[in-house]
C-alpha cells in the first residue's frame, strides 16, 4: 500500500501494554505512516481498555475506532504460556481442564472474537492485513518433542481459525490478507522462564522484534493469507 493510502486509514494493535506489542505500536507511530494508530491492552484504561476474554469489551473497543479511518492494519499482540503457578505442561498427568480453557480462551478465541468485530470495519477494496501472533509450536508436522499441551493446543486452534477467517475474509475483499505470525523468542515476560533454552542470537529484543514482524508484514501478499509465517519472512507448515 502506497503511503499516502495509509494516511487516510488507520493501524490497531491489540496488546499495545505488552513488551511486544508495545514495541508495535511505537514502531508504528514512528514510521508515521498511517493516520491513527489505536492502543488496547487489558492494563490500558478507558476507551484503549480492552479484555480479550469478554465479547462486549471486544465489541466497545472496535465502536471506538469505527468512527475515524478506516483501519488497514490490524496486529493482534496477546498471548498466554503461563500464569501464577500453572505453565506449559510437560506431560499428560498435568493436564488441567480450566487451564486448557484458559489458553484456549486468550490464544483462540479472543483472536476469532477480535475479527469478528474489527474485520468489518476494513475498507472492502485495497490492501488490508490482520495478522496475529502465533508460535512455531502451534504447527503439527514441527512437533517433535511433545508437551506443552495446551499452548500447543490452542496456538494451532488459531492457526486453523486464520485459515478459515483469510477464506472467508478474501470473498469480501480479494486483497485482504489475514495471517498468523511466529515473532520468535523475544525478551518479554512471556518468555522469562524459558529463555534458558534459546541458541544464542535467537533472543530479541522487543524493538528488534517488532521491526522483523513489520517488515514480513510490508512483504505479504494476497496468495500468502491464510497462512503461519516466522520472523524471518519463512512461511512454517501446519
Amino acid at each position: 500500500m502506497a503511503e499516502t493510502d495509509r494516511a487516510g486509514r488507520s493501524a490497531v494493535v491489540v496488546g499495545a501494554a505488552g513488551g511486544l506489542g508495545a514495541a508495535l505500536a511505537d514502531a508504528l507511530d514512528d514510521e508515521g505512516l498511517y493516520g491513527a494508530v489505536h492502543r488496547f491492552a487489558r492494563r490500558l484504561e478507558g476507551v484503549h481498555h480492552i479484555d480479550i476474554t469478554n465479547e462486549a469489551s471486544i465489541a466497545a473497543a472496535a465502536a471506538t475506532v469505527a468512527g475515524g479511518p478506516p483501519p488497514a492494519l490490524m496486529i493482534v499482540a496477546t498471548g498466554l504460556l503461563h500464569e501464577g503457578d500453572h505453565g506449559p505442561e510437560r506431560a499428560t498427568k498435568a493436564l488441567d481442564a480450566a487451564w486448557m480453557a484458559r489458553n484456549f480462551a486468550i490464544n483462540a478465541i479472543g483472536p476469532a472474537l477480535l475479527a469478528k468485530h474489527f474485520l468489518p470495519l476494513t475498507p472492502k477494496t485495497g490492501r488490508t492485513v490482520f495478522a496475529a501472533l502465533s508460535a512455531r509450536v502451534g504447527s503439527i508436522s514441527d512437533n517433535r518433542l511433545g508437551g506443552w499441551h495446551s499452548y500447543r493446543a490452542s496456538k494451532a486452534a488459531l492457526n486453523q481459525l486464520i485459515r478459515t477467517i483469510a477464506i472467508e475474509e478474501r470473498r469480501r475483499n480479494s486483497s485482504a490478507i489475514v495471517v498468523a505470525l511466529h515473532p520468535g523468542t523475544v525478551d518479554t515476560p512471556l518468555s522469562k522462564p524459558f529463555q534458558g533454552n534459546v541458541a544464542p542470537g535467537q533472543l530479541f529484543d522487543p524493538a528488534r522484534a517488532a521491526v522483523q514482524l513489520l517488515d514480513v508484514i510490508d512483504g505479504l501478499r494476497p496468495p500468502d493469507s491464510g497462512k503461519l509465517f516466522a520472523w524471518d519472512g519463512v512461511e512454517v507448515a501446519p
